[in-house]
């Protein structure tokens, strides 16, 4: 597809893209060290979320699923501090009391991010509603996976955003593509009778578009216009983004299936190795994206090379914020716990 974004766009979103997957990257390392819990990644699916935000204005509101590292990045959150909050110290966001799976930057226009399947998309209703009625013109993105369609409270809540025309954008990622089963070790996969996602929120007379969520150019196009509609009063719009699931997501728990990103294999295949070098080649968005990019001349090699240097040395520091936080204090453990 056509790229309509400009040089300082196209920019933007290589720094976030390259932000993000070097925090992911760099999590696989930390859990090695530290152990923190469960946890899900956002590679395979940069070119999204870093994408979308570049539509929105900083007083739109989102709201997240537990794979939701990448959606804050995109938006500004300080990697440090959200080092610091996965390794549940007091320095971070949630003074440690989120971790991964419920990680929030309020600053950064983010009411929620939802461990529960769906449990945003409930919430985002509610702050679309809100929103209307203030009548300022912002609104609401939520982000959630293609499962979240199996959740009553999904149906219910595009039901409510269509009835009441409601400025709600339904970011559906969807990664079924290359999953692997439960009884293979992997993550159930949804199991939805529709032929197409898009068929229930279309039941809805909701406006709904399919797009390549590994295409920077494609899914910029999609939301640009579905954000205008939605701002112009036209109610809710849906988008699915599906895209190839990385190989490290095919498990339970994320493993560094593809090795430690090597932007030069964007133009040099011999450097990949292993049984996952095809999946790089066709899927990897941040590949994908240098590739189109050089080739179209918005930058030069030695210019990204300089710009992963960079990104590479925030995160270094990042981490070691992170561990230098202090855990929090034991008396402080019921602080905001509210008790009836």
């Amino acid at each position: 597809m056509t790229n309509s974004l400009n040089i300082e766009q196209n920019l933007a979103i290589l720094d976030r893209m390259l932000l993000i997957r070097r925090f992911e990257e760099m999590l696989i390392d930390l859990d090695q060290d530290h152990d923190f819990g469960h946890y899900h990644l956002y590679i395979g699916e940069e070119a999204t979320g870093a994408t979308v935000v570049e539509s929105l204005i900083p007083t739109d509101l989102l709201l997240t699923t537990w794979r939701n590292h990448g959606h804050l990045l995109a938006r500004g959150t300080n990697p440090g501090r959200m080092v610091a909050e996965i390794l549940g110290r007091v320095d971070g966001y949630n003074k440690g009391r989120g971790g991964t799976l419920h990680l929030t930057d309020r600053e950064a226009g983010f009411l929620s991010t939802s461990g529960l399947v769906g449990g945003a998309v409930g919430l985002a209703a509610g702050a679309g509603f809100a929103l209307k009625q203030a009548g300022e013109g912002n609104i609401c993105v939520v982000f959630f996976g293609d499962g979240s369609l199996e959740e009553g409270v999904v149906f219910e809540a595009m039901n409510l955003a269509s009835l009441w025309s409601l400025p709600v954008l339904f970011m559906c990622e969807n990664n079924n593509s290359g999953a692997i089963s439960a009884q293979e070790g992997g993550f159930p996969s949804s199991e939805i009778a529709a032929s197409q996602i898009s068929d229930i929120p279309k039941s809805l007379n909701i406006n709904s578009k399919l797009v390549d969520g590994a295409d920077v150019a494609a899914v910029h196009t999609v939301v640009t216009e579905a954000v205008s509609n939605i701002r112009s009063g036209n109610g809710p719009v849906f988008v699915e983004a599906y895209s190839e699931r990385w190989p490290g997501s095919r498990p339970l728990w994320p493993e560094q299936a593809t090795g430690v990103t090597q932007v030069a294999s964007a133009w040099d295949e011999s450097l990949l190795t292993g049984e996952h070098k095809e999946w790089i080649i066709e899927f990897d968005p941040l590949i994908r994206f240098i590739r189109n990019q050089l080739a179209e001349g918005l930058f030069s090699k030695d210019e990204l090379f300089d710009r992963d240097r960079k990104i590479q040395t925030q995160i270094t520091e990042a981490r070691a914020f992170g561990e230098a936080s202090a855990l929090p204090d034991p008396q402080s453990a019921l602080d905001g716990v509210f008790a009836a």
